[in-house]
């Protein structure tokens, strides 16, 4: 008899551990405070802003979370500083079990431009699947399902536009994921991109990964490449590090200062390009997250 197969990851998640060994807690771009609170009716309060280097403007949201766990049932709303109100309904396990459904819209009130998305995601032992209908663009219908057997994933994903009766995107993927390491390969762009990445935990303090992209459109040719390790110091604090084939070294240090309190510094170094003014790439910057 097989063992129980556990749900696999959906789409968007495939390659996520060393996407996130790659992306996460790199905070070069500027600064950023991040405050979260919860209330005892299960009401989370957000409030988020970044201070941009390069152009010195500021953007934000602020956002208001209502979650129903007994009735599967979670509402957001959100009003950002570029004055665009989002709105989120959520619905899980109450039509079928391992089904989702969610209602996102976004609208901007200065001139009327309003977005609609319908999603509904199916979970089960060895599947993920999800369909987005885009209600004001096309309308696109997109699906996309997962499949897993012992570590072993299969994905795909199609995008129809109704209005023209035509396929405009498709992708597909194929990986394994075991407790220590993963490996996934991704066919993007109606398979005119191919990425691999590969995220291995080497010890319990210490992870490293990997990722190519070959864009077969690409006019300047070659691979490229990006490679990342992450060290735990202690239970506290970690240090990450990773450098590209355009010779870019980032390095960052995230500290917990305190239950619910983080701080992380980051810094990008063009070291084809040291001289601070002949147009290097530098780059500096901090984030702090404050949640209770």
């Amino acid at each position: 008899m097989s063992s129980p197969q556990p749900v696999p990851p959906h789409w968007k998640d495939l390659g996520k551990s060393s996407n996130d060994l790659l992306s996460k807690d790199f905070p070069i771009f500027g600064t950023s405070l991040e405050i979260k609170t919860k209330t005892p009716s299960n009401v989370t309060f957000k409030v988020a802003g970044t201070r941009d280097n390069k152009s010195l403007g500021i953007t934000g949201d602020l956002e208001a979370k209502y979650s129903d766990p007994k009735n599967g049932l979670a509402f957001t709303q959100a009003w950002t500083t570029a004055n665009v109100l989002r709105t989120t309904v959520e619905l899980e396990n109450q039509i079928a079990k391992g089904l989702k459904l969610d209602l996102n819209t976004s609208l901007l009130p200065d001139n009327g431009n309003k977005t609609a998305l319908v999603n509904a995601a199916y979970k089960q032992p060895g599947l993920h699947s999800r369909a987005v209908i885009d209600l004001f663009k096309g309308p696109t219908f997109t699906a996309d399902t997962v499949l897993g057997r012992d570590g072993f994933l299969l994905g795909a994903e199609a995008s129809y536009d109704v209005t023209s009766g035509s396929i405009t995107r498709y992708a597909a993927a194929l990986g394994f994921s075991a407790p220590e390491y993963a490996v996934t390969l991704h066919g993007l762009g109606n398979l005119s991109t191919y990425s691999a990445s590969y995220y291995h935990r080497v010890s319990r303090d210490v992870e490293a990964g990997a990722k190519a992209i070959y864009d077969t459109k690409s006019t300047t040719g070659g691979i490229s490449l990006e490679v990342g390790a992450k060290a735990y110091l202690d239970s506290a604090a970690f240090v990450k590090a990773k450098i590209n084939n355009q010779s870019v070294l980032v390095l960052s240090y995230t500290q917990a200062l305190r239950p619910g309190v983080k701080a992380a510094f980051g810094v990008a170094i063009d070291t084809a390009n040291l001289a601070p003014a002949s147009g290097a790439a530098h780059k500096v910057g901090a984030s702090f997250t404050f949640e209770g």
